[in-house]
């Protein structure tokens, strides 16, 4: 069609230029040193270097300055690094007009495939261009060291790391393309800030149907496309590999390779440490968030197999790590540990994962008193603060505070204590501690060197008893004491909306210990694990086979199938089993087959197992070879009487009868060690 008569009419570049300045957000400070440059401010830069991971919004951010250095009347000289020859003369004949024209502006984009004439443009080309002329070069990696070396560069160079998108921005793009308002929070989610991923999530999400759910996941097609688009092609599978263990983990370091990979882990690390899509801090190399997820996305749906054995292997390495751990070291090594799980559905819902710096944990101190006090009374009531206050005085070690990292103020805290014997004098200060004994004593008896732990408060006003950075740091230290505590026998918890919190205690085996007691006026519903009937790491591997294959029964050896033996019943058990070495169907009867020291052995054989458990404790005895020979004779190769067996060894029988008593009191200390401490 002719316009007509007086009609101004609108090219499609024009059109191109317009639909890109309404999708553009954001990048208000980069955009403002770039009019710097066109404005000859004092002090310009000469050459400004944007760096960012692929799919950061490099060349989207170079085509919008381009459009408005146009619209300001300067002649835009745009070289693309992908399609221009990397050599000298190619380059300078694809740049050549910004030689020779004082009104031009270059821009180089995708400089990373032509990071080989880095040297050239810093000595050769760019001396050469008119003082007028800005360069903006735009590319995956940092620029070279010899830029900074140089002093006449010093001042001319200005290096610029592009970051993700703001919170806002990335909710204003996603409006501009069209995602209803309700599917923001998944979409965030999942690109966070990644404007390359927030880009082809609305592509999708746009046509995701509300009305049948609010919620949306990335589709495998988004998912591929992201991960050509910011990884590209890797040198071998097993960088690849290395990759995808660096976006499982929280943080890599080469010990954690070495675990994971049974190979030198140095050349990989250091290849994974100059990707431009990972970083780093004090604990290890660490992707961006949108890369993290792609890989690890795609390696569970294309290879379900590798990607359960990759998990388990790095399960096995940091829990290792978390139970060598002491110090200020437990908690960054638990929560290492805790992040494997962060892709199941339960834990997502009670987990952050996030806020890491804004809060830390630290011991108690008794200045720290009064804001531990003002912490209680808003979250909890004066009744509740007045038993915060006895135990401060009681159990002070037992309270870790959480500061804030910019004022060091106390926000929040967290108060675990240990509970050996009942005491009066707690009983009637604290209905929580009382009703916890009072399940003890009926459902599970303390044994010699056995306590209850009770995380008795866990107060934070903000997010009381809430999913928050917080609350992870507490369910952390929580975890910490599963694993180190010492004869911990059961843990307590208390909580007061239960509903919200049903399916994290189904998800961690905990469950109700009796009628909730009153503070208040406000009912503490208490919570009880116990680890003498599913010992941490058979409760850990269960969490693992949840967190593979989703929500599942707890294996035949937990819950009410294992018994809790007194020591008295412990010893009669051992002395019956010894004598039944021999007899299959007498072991089979025995109590020590759903026992701790069976469970924690595993196999779906108990006898076996425990023929097992009881030659490991014989054959440690062997330090003293006359105790040893005296338990070998007498039951394992058999005899029909003791005294027929003290005539085997040659020994007198009242001789034989005392390294007998002896061989079995030391056989049975070292089992009841191992049934109460695993």
């Amino acid at each position: 069609m002719t316009a007509g008569c007086g009609e101004a009419t609108t090219s499609l570049g024009q059109r191109l230029r317009q639909t890109r300045e309404h999708h553009f957000v954001g990048r208000a400070a980069e955009l403002a040193l770039l009019r710097q440059a066109l404005a000859h401010a004092p002090e310009p830069f000469s050459v400004l270097y944007l760096h960012g991971p692929g799919g950061i919004g490099k060349s989207t951010l170079l085509r919008h300055f381009g459009d408005e250095a146009a619209s300001a009347g300067r002649r835009v000289v745009h070289v693309d690094g992908r399609l221009v020859s990397p050599s000298p003369a190619r380059f300078e004949n694809a740049a050549a007009a910004a030689l020779t024209d004082e009104s031009a502006v270059l821009l180089v984009d995708s400089f990373e495939y032509c990071q080989g004439l880095e040297d050239w443009l810093r000595n050769r080309f760019l001396p050469r261009l008119p003082e007028s002329v800005p360069v903006i070069l735009a590319g995956r990696g940092v620029p070279g060291p010899q830029w900074r070396a140089d002093p006449a560069w010093r001042d001319l160079l200005k290096v610029v790391p592009l970051r993700n998108l703001s919170p806002d921005h990335a909710v204003a793009l996603l409006s501009r393309r069209g995602v209803p308002p309700e599917l923001h929070e998944s979409v965030l989610s999942f690109a966070g800030g990644h404007p390359l991923a927030l880009r082809l999530a609305a592509e999708v999400a746009v046509t995701h149907d509300v009305a049948a759910t609010a919620s949306w996941r990335p589709s495998l097609n988004v998912v591929e496309t992201l991960l050509t688009q910011l990884i590209g092609e890797t040198p071998s599978a097993q960088h690849r590999h290395a990759l995808e263990i660096c976006a499982h983990a929280r943080t890599t370091t080469e010990g954690l390779l070495r675990a994971a990979l049974d190979c030198d882990p140095g050349p990989i690390f250091a290849w994974l440490r100059e990707l431009p899509f990972i970083e780093s801090d004090a604990r290890g190399l660490y992707p961006h968030d949108v890369v993290r997820d792609a890989l690890d996305d795609d390696l569970r749906w294309r290879d379900p197999q590798g990607y359960e054995k990759m998990h388990r292997r790095l399960h096995s390495y940091l829990l290792e790590q978390a139970l060598a751990a002491t110090g200020p070291a437990v908690l960054p090594a638990v929560g290492a540990m805790m992040y494997l799980q962060r892709h199941a559905q339960v834990v997502r819902r009670y987990f952050t994962f996030g806020g890491e710096g804004k809060v830390y944990e630290d011991p108690y101190r008794p200045e720290d008193r009064s804001a531990v006090l003002k912490l209680a009374v808003e979250a909890e009531g004066a009744d509740s603060a007045a038993i915060v206050d006895f135990w401060l005085s009681r159990q002070p070690d037992g309270c870790y505070v959480y500061r804030s990292s910019d004022t060091d103020e106390v926000v929040a805290f967290l108060t675990w204590l240990r509970l050996t014997d009942p005491d009066p004098a707690e009983l009637d200060v604290d209905p929580v501690v009382a009703a916890a004994w009072r399940h003890c004593r009926s459902a599970a008896p303390l044994r010699g060197g056995e306590h209850i732990g009770l995380a008795r408060f866990m107060v934070h006003p903000p997010a009381y008893q809430r999913p928050s950075a917080v609350n992870d740091l507490m369910q952390m230290r929580m975890l910490a004491h599963f694993l180190h505590d010492k004869g911990l026998a059961t843990h307590y918890l208390v909580l007061q909306d239960v509903e919200f919190w049903a399916q994290h205690l189904a998800y961690f085996d905990d469950h109700p210990a009796g009628t909730p007691p009153q503070i208040g006026g406000r009912p503490y519903h208490v919570f009880f694990h116990d680890w003498r009937v599913t010992p941490v790491m058979q409760w850990l591997a269960h969490n693992q086979q949840q967190l593979l294959y989703g929500l599942q029964p707890r294996p035949p050896l937990a819950g009410a199938d294992l018994l809790v033996l007194s020591r008295p019943e412990f010893d009669a058990a051992v002395r019956s089993a010894m004598r039944a070495w021999r007899r299959p169907d007498e072991l089979a009867a025995n109590p020590l087959t759903r026992s701790r020291l069976v469970a924690d052995h595993g196999g779906g054989d108990r006898v076996a197992a425990l023929r097992d458990v009881l030659g490991s404790a014989i054959d440690k005895l062997r330090d003293d070879s006359r105790l040893h020979r005296v338990l070998v004779t007498t039951f394992v190769h058999g005899t029909p009487t003791q005294e027929a067996a003290a005539d085997r060894l040659g020994l007198p029988f009242s001789t034989y009868r005392r390294h007998l008593t002896r061989g079995m009191d030391r056989l049975g200390d070292a089992l009841w060690e191992r049934e109460l401490h695993g």
